[in-house]
């Protein structure tokens, strides 16, 4: 089974295509979709319901807006809860379309040699930006670099939302962190989650990935001086 964990937050202009991209994505094994709502005001919910066929998705939340961390922390132990085989593979993913989804075949098969995690890396040759401005380029081109360093981390690309996470490699995470899989809020939870595979050991690779930022209809949701405040509070108090 390869479950689709996606966080969505006021994305009903995002749910059609995402819809249409997700199931013509090629039968390699049974596929579930995980939605965690993190309190949409908007049509999502109503969406997801009407372009997913039903028997084929879960919708996840209590109504309340927490952050991205909560709502994939929420999906990971649904799924964590659901899941009745040690091959299954649990795929997360933005909901606005930037995320590739040409690429995800590789990433799971992939991910089937044995990696724990597979990461959609803009970093790795032959990935890269296709609408970003400079000043975010810059940013997180110097908040990879730093907490590379700081980690000693072997991977380049940090924070993405795309990648594909082993079931084993899950609940290791679970049972090494207390039944913990992601304890931050906001969008540093997967950096968060990244160290705390990389501190079980997962073997970890990464595939190229163009970011198509000009699918997003919108602005990005990231708060941008709230999420480097809880860098900050993350280098200050770092994963064990």
């Amino acid at each position: 089974m390869i479950y689709f964990l996606i966080p969505v937050f006021n994305e009903e202009d995002h749910i059609p295509a995402l819809a249409r991209e997700l199931t013509a994505f090629p039968d390699m094994a049974q596929k579930f979709y995980v939605f965690s709502d993190d309190g949409s005001t908007d049509g999502t919910v109503r969406l997801i319901a009407e372009y997913f066929p039903s028997g084929t998705f879960m919708i996840l939340g209590d109504g309340k807006n927490y952050g991205p961390g909560h709502a994939f922390n929420t999906g990971f132990e649904w799924i964590l809860q659901h899941s009745s085989s040690p091959d299954d593979a649990v795929v997360t993913m933005e909901a606005d379309g930037t995320s590739d989804i040409g690429i995800l075949r590789d990433m799971i098969q992939v991910g089937r040699l044995g990696y724990g995690l597979v990461l959609a890396s803009v970093y790795a040759q032959g990935g890269g930006f296709d609408r970003t401005s400079l000043l975010r380029k810059l940013v997180s081109f110097a908040a990879n670099m730093l907490f590379r360093l700081f980690f000693d981390l072997k991977v380049l690309t940090l924070s993405s939302f795309f990648r594909v996470y082993s079931m084993p490699v899950l609940r290791e995470i679970k049972n090494r962190y207390g039944g913990t899989i992601i304890g931050e809020p906001g969008f540093i939870s997967m950096l968060e989650i990244l160290v705390k595979a990389i501190r079980c050991k997962a073997k970890i690779i990464e595939i190229p990935m163009k970011l198509h930022s000009s699918k997003r209809k919108g602005k990005s949701k990231m708060k941008v001086m709230r999420t480097g405040f809880s860098y900050v509070r993350f280098l200050i108090n770092p994963v064990k």
